[in-house]
Formats: structure tokens, C-alpha cells, sequence
């Protein structure tokens, strides 16, 4: 395939800077590594805050960010042995590891001390062609749309995992904290198909609509409630609270207020990253109920596969939009006031 030399990218120069959309080398894979053209990359959260520098994590400036991309290989390395030319591949948030530590060993990758991050530590998605390490690349199913199928590489499979850490089973009852956001919406799902009961909690009518075309049995509207805690708790059988709690949001006070609502015995999972925010819970009751509070990070190589299958099965219809590359900085003036139901995907420029 004919690869130019200059491609076209949203470009932050500094931490917050206007992004610019405008021409910069294409990038040469390494011996390991898979070059992709992207055609389409999900918009996350991540990358807000990557851009604004709200994590005490250092981030690559000048940076092109992104890392739910999904494309066509148009070349490798020496030594990638996975993937042809002309496949199709997701890049995700975990572009590379080193593959020697304790962590990688036990195929923990995202937990790698010297793991590189698409979009943040290293060039993501946000450009017409993008490279990662072939190992850690998705191949994605030729029949499956590339567009619909970019928030799972990241938003999906990341819910997926928190849903398995909580350890709630068929039958049970999750409540999803950000549900009608592009994570929750899409844990929504997982957790339809895994045979999980789930209480989605957002704010807003349209929200509330689109949790309801999922399938969701209940909505409580945090804007609305006078008690939320009562209101969860009323939605579960008996009673007694959710099971487990995902928590999407990304503010400080719904963290605070899981542990009043999970079952005893019940686990709380932290996924959703609101910058200087601390998890507080009561000692006593956290120990007499028996309530685990833990965090999930990114899945795995195996996770990614899983989550990946459910959703070529057509288990998963996330809702999203398609915007073009141009129109990134408006779409994060959308999510910084909040106003984003389900997920945008930008189509890259051919």
C-alpha cells in the first residue's frame, strides 16, 4: 500500500493549548510494532484530561491523543508475526509494555511499570496513521464495522473488566454510576448480556431515554432525587442495595456515596477518573457489611478479545455519533459541560 510521508493530526503543543489540526510525519513501525491507518477513533474522557493535564502522570507534549482507533494494517516489523498487511486492528489505551516484568508475565500489562499509553505518553489516535506494538493490538473480525466497534477498544473493554472485578453474577444487580455516558452506556450493555440486572443512575431526560433504549430496567435521575441513596436501594430486591456499583462518574461525591447504597458483602469498583478526588468510606460499616472497595483499570490482552467477541456476536449495540477529525475541540467542549449522551467517533480523512 502507498503510505505518504505527512498526514494530517490534532496536535496539542502544551499542556491545554488550542488543539491544531494540521500536518505532521507519518510514523515508521518498529520491529514489533504495526502501522494502522485509522478511520475512526472513539473520543474518551482519558483524553480530556490527558490534553488538560489533570493527572499526576506525566503526559508527552507536543501530542497527538486518542487511543480507541480502529483501522487497516498497512505495515510491520521484521518481526510482528500476528497480523498481515490489509487486516484490520484496533490500537488501545496500552500501546506497549516490556513484556520482562512480574506484571506482563501474568499477562497484567496494564499494571507494566513501563507500559507506554496511545494518546498520552506516546502519539494516539487522533491522525491518519498511528503505530503500536503488534502484540498488544486488537485484530478486529473483517465483517465488523470499524466505526461501531472503536469505543469497545477502550470505553468496552474497560467496563467489561470492571464488571468481572466485581464479581457480580447472572441475576444480580449492578448499579452503573455515569450510565448514560459513553462508558456507561456501553457497561449497560455488557452487563445486559452477561445476565446482570442494572440500575443506571445519571442526570437528565435524555440521558434517561437513551439508558431506556438500552433495555435498562431502572433509571434514577440524580438531578431529581431528594434521597438517592433510598431511591437505588427501593430499586433492588428487597431492598438491601445493589451487589456491586460501577462507578463512571467524573466528579467526586458519587464515589463518596456508593458505599451507602452497595449490598453488605457487596463490592464497589472505581473506574471513572475525576481529577483530585479521593474514595471514602466508613470504617465500621465497610468492615461489619463486608464491603469491598477496589479499582479496575484497562483490560487485559484476553479481555480485549472477550469484549471484542461480544460485541461481533451483536451483543453490544453501543449508541454513538460520528463527527469528522476537524471537529475534536468542539466535541470537548461538549464533554467538559457534560452535554455527551453515548459516545462520538471521529472519522479520520482518507
Amino acid at each position: 500500500m502507498s503510505i505518504p510521508e505527512t498526514q494530517w493530526a490534532q496536535v496539542a503543543e502544551s499542556v491545554g493549548a488550542p488543539l491544531q489540526f494540521k500536518q505532521i510525519p507519518v510514523p515508521k513501525p518498529g520491529p514489533d510494532q504495526i502501522l494502522v491507518k485509522i478511520r475512526y477513533s472513539g473520543v474518551c474522557h482519558t483524553d480530556l484530561h490527558a490534553w488538560k493535564g489533570h493527572w499526576p502522570l506525566p503526559v508527552k507534549f507536543p501530542l497527538v491523543g486518542g487511543h480507541e482507533g480502529a483501522g487497516v494494517v498497512v505495515a510491520k516489523g521484521s518481526l510482528v508475526t500476528g497480523f498481515d498487511i490489509g487486516d484490520h486492528a484496533g490500537l488501545k489505551w496500552i500501546n506497549s509494555s516490556c513484556s520482562e516484568c512480574e506484571h506482563c508475565r501474568q499477562a497484567d500489562e496494564p499494571l507494566c511499570p513501563n507500559a507506554q499509553m496511545s494518546g498520552y505518553t506516546v502519539d494516539g489516535t487522533f491522525q491518519q496513521y498511528a503505530v503500536g506494538k503488534a502484540t498488544l493490538a486488537s485484530k478486529i473480525p473483517k465483517n465488523v464495522p470499524l466505526d461501531a466497534v472503536a469505543p469497545v477498544l477502550c470505553a468496552g473493554i474497560t467496563v467489561y473488566k470492571g464488571l468481572k472485578e466485581s464479581g457480580v453474577r447472572p441475576g444480580e444487580t449492578v448499579a452503573i454510576v455515569g450510565a448514560g455516558g459513553g462508558l456507561g452506556s456501553l457497561a449497560q450493555q455488557y452487563a445486559k448480556a452477561m445476565g446482570i440486572r442494572v440500575v443506571a443512575v445519571d442526570g437528565g431526560d435524555e440521558k434517561r431515554a437513551m439508558c431506556e433504549s438500552l433495555g435498562t430496567e431502572t433509571y434514577v435521575d440524580f438531578t431529581k432525587s431528594k434521597d438517592l441513596v433510598a431511591d437505588v436501594k427501593a430499586t433492588t430486591p428487597e431492598g438491601l442495595g445493589a451487589h456491586a456499583v460501577i462507578l463512571l462518574a467524573v466528579s467526586e461525591k458519587p464515589f463518596q456515596q456508593a458505599a451507602e447504597y452497595v449490598r453488605s458483602h457487596g463490592t464497589i469498583v472505581a473506574i471513572g477518573l475525576p481529577p483530585d478526588a479521593f474514595l471514602k468510606a466508613p470504617v465500621f460499616n465497610t468492615v461489619v457489611r463486608m464491603i469491598t472497595i477496589k479499582g479496575s483499570y484497562v483490560g487485559n490482552k484476553q479481555d480485549g478479545v472477550e469484549a471484542i467477541d461480544f460485541f461481533a456476536r451483536g451483543l453490544i449495540k453501543a449508541p454513538f455519533q460520528i463527527a469528522p477529525l476537524k471537529d475534536l475541540p468542539k466535541i470537548f467542549d461538549l464533554m467538559e459541560e457534560g452535554k455527551i449522551a453515548g459516545r462520538y467517533v471521529l472519522e479520520i480523512p482518507e
